[in-house]
């Protein structure tokens, strides 16, 4: 079977022109071991449909540091109300919103990585590369 690497089934764009890339916004430069946030969403300049039928399913984080063999994982978060209804789709009370603030610190540079699964294009990436002080 051809292609069989999850790694050959990421997609990625640029966010500006694609709805499904993940947008990393963080400090470009931060101090050692200082704590700072990083928000990850979805649809910043093209909005990404938030429905039971057409949703972002999860959002991970890693980060890769500069030098070193292998990546982190910052957290994973996953969004389970798309107005999911026994009436019927789009029918619920309530749609968790595709994006997400996390606070982390680092010692030295590196490449934040975001992963997020669209329940029907699948998987796309982004990433950020962060310098240190």
């Amino acid at each position: 079977m051809a292609n069989t690497r999850l790694g050959d089934k990421i997609q990625e764009a640029d966010w500006k022109k694609e709805k499904h890339a993940p947008v990393i916004e963080c400090p470009d430069k931060v101090k050692a071991g200082e704590i700072f946030e990083v928000t990850v969403g979805l649809g910043k300049e093209i909005a990404h449909p938030n429905t039971t039928e057409h949703h972002i399913s999860y959002i991970t984080l890693f980060f890769h540091p500069e030098g070193k063999p292998f990546s982190h994982q910052v957290g994973h978060f996953e969004f389970s109300a798309h107005g999911e209804s026994t009436t019927g789709p789009n029918e619920g009370p309530v749609y968790t919103h595709h994006q997400v603030t996390t606070s982390l610190k680092i010692d030295g540079p590196g490449i934040l990585h975001a992963l997020a699964l669209c329940n029907i294009h699948g998987l796309w990436e982004s990433s950020k590369e962060i310098a240190v002080d």
